[in-house]
């Protein structure tokens, strides 16, 4: 088989297509494929054969396709791009929103559980402690959020609309809920500040 020309190597004749070439070189590889010395053998055919392609388009005398790749211009496969994973979530979500460690969520809760103890168990009438606890509870947030960030200002309007928010919303459901259920030792403004302390404790928990 060393004697042969590369054409002869591989079974083709010298005006065969690339693809013929090709297909003969795979069936070649396919049938020696386990035999070392004769897959060096078909391979150094194809790369002759390659090459003999080359000088003759070099030549003009044929015209090769541009997908063939010849040994001296292997040409690299691009890497292929793993596939971006999914977003669980929309960009200004994950922007907005925290993972917090256990002690960023146990801590503030701490302090919030605290804070709605005293106001369950103060005197229905003691609104100036009511509006003492809020006021702490709205340093709480403030301090929270800015340890994360570093932003006092937008910690402080953070906790500030927390604050609003939870009154009004906690005020209309703490009154639908004493209505339902009936606690005489509880106050609307009590429950409205347990339920107002919930949501700031989220609030500087969960958001950045």
């Amino acid at each position: 088989m060393s004697d042969q020309n590369p054409y002869e190597k591989l079974g083709v004749s010298e005006d065969a297509s690339f693809d013929e070439v090709q297909n003969a070189r795979n069936r070649l590889l396919e049938q020696h494929g386990g035999d070392g010395n004769n897959r060096e053998l078909i391979e150094a055919a194809y790369d002759a054969v390659l090459m003999d392609r080359l000088r003759m388009r070099q030549e003009g005398k044929i015209k090769v396709p541009e997908r063939i790749r010849f040994p001296d211009m292997r040409i690299p496969s691009p890497p292929r791009e793993s596939p971006a994973p999914r977003e669980q979530s929309p960009a200004w979500l994950q922007q907005t929103l925290d993972q917090p460690s256990l002690p960023e969520i146990l801590l503030p809760g701490a302090w919030y559980i605290g804070l709605s103890a005293i106001s369950l168990f103060i005197p229905a009438t003691s609104e100036q402690v009511l509006q003492l606890g809020l006021l702490l509870g709205l340093g709480v947030s403030v301090y929270f959020l800015n340890r994360k960030e570093n932003k006092f200002g937008r910690s402080v309007l953070l906790s500030l609309g927390g604050l609003i928010v939870g009154l009004i919303i906690g005020g209309l459901i703490a009154t639908w809920l004493l209505s339902q259920v009936q606690l005489t030792n509880i106050s609307p403004n009590q429950l409205s500040t347990v339920l107002t302390f919930i949501l700031l404790w989220l609030i500087c928990s969960f958001l950045r």
